[in-house]
C-alpha cells in the first residue's frame, strides 16, 4: 500500500463582534513533492454574519475540502474548541448522546458533521498552536481571516442561527 501524501495545514478563524458580527477564515497548507520542492496554497473566505468558533471549523473544512486524494493531515490550530473536540474525545461523546452536552444541544453541529464527511479518507491529526505568539503560518492565518473579516467579499453562513 502506496504511502499518504503528508500535508501541514495551519488554521484561523476571525469574527469581529463576536458573535453576530462579519468573519472570516484563513489557512495555509503545505505539501513536499517527491522531488523535495514545497508546494503551499492559501484559502479564506470572509462572511457576513457568524462566530469566531464557527470560522475557526471553516479554516479546518476548507483545508480538508481542498485536498483530493488522501493524505496523511497535520492541522494545527489555536481554537482550543476544534483540537480539544478530537483530542479529547468531545466529538465522540457528543455523537454518542446525538448532539447533546448533558441537556443542552451541542452548538455547531452542521459544520463538525461537515467537518467529519471532510476527513473522511484522511489520516487527521490536530495540534494546538499558542495564536498570536510569533508563529510566523499562525500569523499568515490570522492575516487571511481578519482581512477576510473586515474586508470580504462576504458569503452568507447558512448554519448560522445567531
Amino acid at each position: 500500500m502506496p504511502s499518504l501524501k503528508k500535508v501541514i495545514v495551519y488554521t484561523d478563524g476571525s469574527a469581529r463582534s463576536n458573535p453576530d458580527g462579519p468573519g472570516g477564515y484563513g489557512a495555509v497548507l503545505y505539501y513536499t513533492d517527491p522531488n523535495g520542492k514545497t508546494h503551499s496554497r492559501q484559502l479564506s473566505q470572509g462572511y457576513e454574519r457568524t462566530t469566531n468558533n464557527r470560522m475557526e471549523m471553516m479554516a479546518v473544512i476548507s483545508a480538508l475540502e481542498a485536498l483530493k486524494p488522501p493524505c496523511d493531515v497535520t492541522i494545527h490550530s489555536d481554537s482550543q474548541y476544534v483540537v480539544n473536540a478530537f483530542e479529547k474525545g468531545w466529538l465522540d461523546n457528543w455523537q454518542k448522546k446525538n448532539w447533546k452536552r448533558g441537556k443542552e444541544p451541542v452548538k455547531n453541529v452542521d459544520l463538525w458533521k461537515r467537518m467529519l464527511k471532510a476527513m473522511e479518507g484522511h489520516a487527521v491529526h490536530f495540534e494546538w498552536v499558542r495564536g498570536h505568539a510569533g508563529n510566523p503560518d499562525n500569523e499568515t492565518c490570522d492575516r487571511l481571516a481578519t482581512s477576510a473579516a473586515d474586508n470580504g467579499p462576504w458569503l452568507k453562513d447558512e448554519g448560522y442561527a445567531g
